[in-house]
Parts: C-alpha cells; structure tokens; sequence
C-alpha cells in the first residue's frame, strides 16, 4: 500500500496495522486444517508463511483482525494504481474458532468502507477458492458478486491446481 493503514474500529471487530510480532500466532493459524484447505500450496508450511507475514507487516500490505481484544485473523489488502484500472482487493483468513460468528463479515465490511470511502476506490475484488462454498457466501451477502472462474488459479496443498472465483463488488453494492 502506498498509505499508512490506520486502524479501524467497528462492532468487536478491530483492524490494526499488521506488526511483525503477529505473525508467529497467525502462522499457526493458516497451518491449521480449516484454514490450510484454502491457503494454497504450503498451508503448513510455518516459516514460509510466517516471512509473508513479516514482509506484510514490513510493506504495510495487511491488517490484523483482532476479536475483543484478542488477535484473531488477517486482512490483506492492495490496491492498483494505475489510473484506468484502479481498484482495490482484499484477502482474509480467521481463527478456525471464530468462524461462523460474524467476525469475518465485520473485518471485510470495515476494510471495504474504508477502502471506499477514504481511499476513493468505486470497485472491489475478491478472489476465493471455487469450491469454499462458506467464503462465497459471505462474500456475496457483503455485495461481492461473482465475475467468472479463474481456472487452474492456485496450486493446493494436494498439488493439483483449483479455480478461485473471482468476484467484484462496485462501491455502492457494499451491504
């Protein structure tokens, strides 16, 4: 990001600036099996995700997602600068834990209306894994709408390549 990322307050979700002391924990948290599934070809890989992180903390590129308190998650973000193609996108993981209880939904909400509203940007992008029907879900219940698959997009942790779908949402859809 070519800004500071401020921190963002809602309903017992808080977004802060990624620090270099959060990624021990969220390595862990991507390597667990409800997150891995969907975190690529080196989900349990500990020390490559946890570089990712540093570099995060270190570009200024993610929040950390913290519940009540309590460190629970990732947001990243990015944005593109280019004029005729300026848009902004997101990527999330929590906590297994605290999935299903709403927390996910708040994070993306409080990201997209800042990345809207003071940041300017008049579209959103997402991109899940095809078959993570529960993120799809979320996503659209936010206003993201589906665009197209992305075939062969990312390789998983069986080797193979999965689709993602790709999915966009126009700032005045955001629910």
């Amino acid at each position: 990001m070519n800004r500071p990322l401020p921190t963002l307050r809602g309903e017992r979700v808080v977004l802060r600036p990624l620090e270099a002391g959060d990624a021990e924990y969220l390595s862990a948290v991507i390597a667990r099996p409800e997150v891995a599934r969907w975190w690529g070809s080196r989900p349990r890989d500990r020390e490559h995700h946890r570089a990712g992180l540093l570099e995060d903390a270190a570009g200024n590129d993610a929040f950390a997602i913290e519940v009540d308190g309590v460190l629970a998650g990732w947001l990243g973000v990015y944005e593109e600068e280019e004029p005729d193609y300026r848009h902004a996108g997101l990527d999330i993981f929590l906590a297994p834990e605290l999935h299903g209880a709403g927390h996910g939904p708040r994070a993306l909400r409080l990201a997209a209306r800042w990345l809207i509203e003071e940041c300017g940007h008049h579209r959103l992008i997402i991109d899940p894994a095809a078959a993570n029907e529960r993120a799809i879900a979320v996503y659209a219940a936010l206003g993201f709408r589906p665009v197209g698959v992305m075939r062969c997009y990312e390789r998983g942790d069986d080797g193979a390549w999965h689709d993602s779908l790709l999915m966009d949402m126009l700032a005045d859809e955001l629910s």
